[in-house]
């Protein structure tokens, strides 16, 4: 009985609800994207082009104040569900290797996702090392790899494509998002919530097999007689 309770206690609850706010705020991330893509695409050039011909009269920009307000309510709209994926991405690793390894320190995981150059390789391994540690079926080693790897190609290309078009200031556009920034943008998102929701259902089967093992206390069942229950009642 105790080896039993010892490994039920072992295997942590999966963070099954730090991984609906990654959902959550990866498709956050993904509408807001795609509401500055319109915007772009409907009034992006023309309002650019706006801008950079009032120079300094201040009565003429009041014809575009409300395009530029909305615009910048766009970006800080896409500027904080992008935060908010992030944190709740790490929340989710963190709690994850946790789960599988108790007493895990996050230093590892934040560096990997902050620390230039290294970050470039380390979010990838962090994430395998976790899905490893899970203890997965071992004939799921080679899916695993190749949706891992799609979800890091993915994400590099939206980190490269959005940011080449954000410094582009030559482009004549607002920001020059477009279409294929959108659609690699989304697929990211996509391949990353199925990472995080592979590795979820690995630790929810195993705790879930551990809980089988727990030991149930016995039942005591109480016999009274008939004359014993009208006295109660009464």
């Amino acid at each position: 009985m105790a080896r039993g309770e010892n490994y039920v206690r072992a295997v942590q609850t999966p963070p099954t609800g730090a991984a609906s706010a990654v959902y959550l705020t990866l498709a956050t991330q993904v509408l807001s994207l795609g509401a500055l893509v319109v915007f772009e695409q409907v009034r992006g050039r023309s309002l650019a082009g706006q801008i950079a011909a009032l120079g300094r009269e201040a009565r003429a920009s009041e014809t575009v104040v409300g395009a530029v307000t909305v615009f910048a309510v766009l970006m800080m709209l896409l500027a904080g569900t992008t935060l908010a994926a992030a944190i709740a991405y790490l929340t989710w690793l963190i709690r994850a290797r946790q789960t599988s390894t108790p007493a895990t320190p996050a230093g590892p995981v934040l560096a990997a996702w902050l620390v230039p150059g290294v970050n470039l390789i380390a979010p990838f391994l962090v994430a395998d090392e976790t899905w490893r540690n899970a203890r997965p079926p071992f004939d799921r080693r080679g899916r695993w790899l190749a949706l891992l790897g799609a979800w890091w190609l993915a994400c590099l290309a939206t980190v490269f494509m959005v940011g080449a078009r954000l410094l582009d200031t030559g482009s004549g556009e607002l920001t020059g998002l477009g279409v294929p920034e959108l659609g690699v943008t989304m697929l990211a998102a996509v391949l990353c919530g199925w990472t995080v929701r592979d590795i979820t259902t690995i630790q929810r089967s195993l705790h879930a097999a551990a809980s089988v093992r727990r030991p149930v206390p016995p039942v005591r069942h109480i016999v009274i007689s008939a004359e014993e229950a009208a006295i109660r009642r009464s």
